[in-house]
């Protein structure tokens, strides 16, 4: 049992490491089997559908999809970072998946975004791969700054008439300013929205004496009467 229980643990290893894709559950989806969504005893979370399943690493498989709780406060950062970067991935990777995991510890949400792009040509002896992790944590209240970390990485295997391999890679480091829809929209409206519904000063340009507005309403009143 000992000597087959070791390959498996080197292919799982590889298979999170590598960031593979797995179809979900017969459609044309996949998510990516990484170690932010190990959820432990061989089951791995999907968080766009909101299950974890169960992943044979030899045959690459999945099964015995279950419904399951998910972080809530950091959901709905999560959902629309998913489909920005979802509709990102497929323009720029033709062969790519994206999975974003959210996760809220102490007051801060940390979102996680894995992409995997890959092409075999065995034909032409050749397979390249890209990997990046994007990691940005933030306060619960969705305001304040943040720290964006990210390594890219790119691997190119070329073995015909010899075996030649490219593996390159990249940190990134950037500080964001992070702010809610509500406070951006409230700006705009201020600065340009509210700005048009009022008026400093009538078109005289100069301040209202409403007092001698209501004498002459009054005296006109009198006339007429």
């Amino acid at each position: 049992m000992a000597d087959y229980e070791e390959p498996i643990s080197e292919q799982e290893k590889y298979n999170k490491d590598q960031f593979t894709q797995c179809r979900v559950d017969g459609s044309d989806e996949h998510v990516l089997i990484t170690e932010h969504g190990d959820v432990g005893g061989g089951r791995f979370l999907d968080p766009r559908t909101k299950r974890t399943f169960r992943y044979d690493h030899l045959r690459k498989e999945a099964s015995n999809f279950q419904a399951t709780e998910i972080d809530t406060t950091g959901e709905p950062w999560r959902s629309a970072l998913e489909s920005s970067m979802t509709e990102y991935v497929h323009n720029h990777y033709k062969h790519g998946t994206v999975t974003v995991y959210a996760n809220t510890d102490e007051g801060n949400i940390t979102l996680t975004t894995c992409i995997e792009s890959h092409q075999f040509s065995p034909k032409n002896f050749w397979n390249g791969r890209w990997r990046s992790l994007w990691t940005v944590t933030f306060p619960e209240s969705g305001g304040g700054s943040a720290e964006l970390t990210a390594i890219l990485k790119v691997q190119v295997h070329y073995y015909e008439d010899g075996n030649v391999q490219l593996v390159s890679s990249k940190q990134i480091k950037e500080s964001l300013t992070i702010t809610t829809a509500i406070s951006e929209n409230y700006q705009t409206m201020s600065e340009t929205t509210f700005k048009a519904l009022r008026r400093q000063l009538p078109v005289t340009r100069r301040k209202i004496d409403w007092d001698k507005i209501l004498s002459y309403k009054i005296g006109t009143e009198l006339k007429n009467a």
